[in-house]
């Protein structure tokens, strides 16, 4: 899979599926399921660390994961997550995303809009393919509490589409939606020519990721409304990432009652 492919598939309505990746025997099994992306995401600082939020995961963190995912990987496209304070300046973030280009990713993420102009610009002219990720911005959450629903009021909305414009306007080669409305999610996805990828953004998204612990039902706590356990309708790892997969490409994950 390239980033060129993802356009294709957006062009062509074909949902794109995404899965979150932390060690080589997981990587291997969702590459294998025929998942399109899988994303090696600072969500590791949660699910693997023990930590209350993205804040701690490090550099040396991400490469380590990203070079162990990569190596297990055949087809998956993989992007691999900036983590937190890595991308304050463009200096620090071209040498920090080409240390994770050079660890097996195909492409970089970085949260937020405007206020990465000069980053991106960087990045992008160092031809480095860059994923954005606009609403929810896990990497400003210090705790639970802070997880709540982005885009709500016309103000906020408004300033989630025009920094998706921007970002495209950029050259970035994707976008993922977290957690909005999916009416303005769809008026996203509708406006721009690259695919968006949401989590917790509804059903008309160009594409779907899910942390893979969470659609495995074995993270703890309270899970998010957005997130459906698919190994309660499958006897096996491999069976419910199928599932995942199968769901999304056929456009019943996530349902109404599955979004915002």
């Amino acid at each position: 899979m390239t980033h060129s492919e993802l356009k294709i598939f957006k062009k062509e309505g074909q949902k794109i599926t995404c899965l979150t990746a932390y060690d080589a025997s997981m990587a291997s099994l969702i590459d294998g399921s025929g998942v399109d992306i899988i994303l090696i995401g600072d969500s590791l600082g949660m699910v693997i660390q023990g930590s209350s939020n993205t804040q701690s995961v490090s550099m040396s963190d991400m490469s380590y994961h990203t070079e162990i995912v990569s190596k297990a990987c055949n087809r998956a496209l993989i992007i691999a997550d900036m983590p937190f304070e890595s991308y304050n300046n463009a200096d620090s973030a071209v040498a920090n995303a080409n240390q994770l280009i050079a660890k097996g990713a195909d492409m970089v993420k970085i949260e937020g809009g405007s206020e990465h102009l000069k980053v991106i610009n960087a990045l992008i002219s160092e031809n480095i393919n860059v994923c954005g990720h606009l609403g929810l911005q896990p990497q400003l959450v210090v705790d639970s509490s802070g997880y709540k629903i982005q885009g709500r009021d016309n103000k906020s909305a408004e300033k989630i589409l025009s920094d998706g414009v921007l970002l495209e306007s950029l050259g970035i080669s994707a976008l993922v939606l977290e957690c909005i409305p999916g009416n303005l999610a769809r008026k996203i996805s509708e406006k721009l020519i690259i695919p968006t990828i949401g989590i917790g953004a509804g059903i008309d998204c160009d594409g779907q990721v899910l942390v893979c612990y969470d659609m495995l039902g074995i993270t703890s706590g309270k899970q998010p409304r957005f997130v459906r356990n698919f190994m309660n309708s499958e006897g096996t790892i491999a069976g419910a990432v199928s599932a995942f997969v199968r769901e999304v490409k056929e456009g019943t994950f996530p349902s109404k009652s599955e979004s915002y």
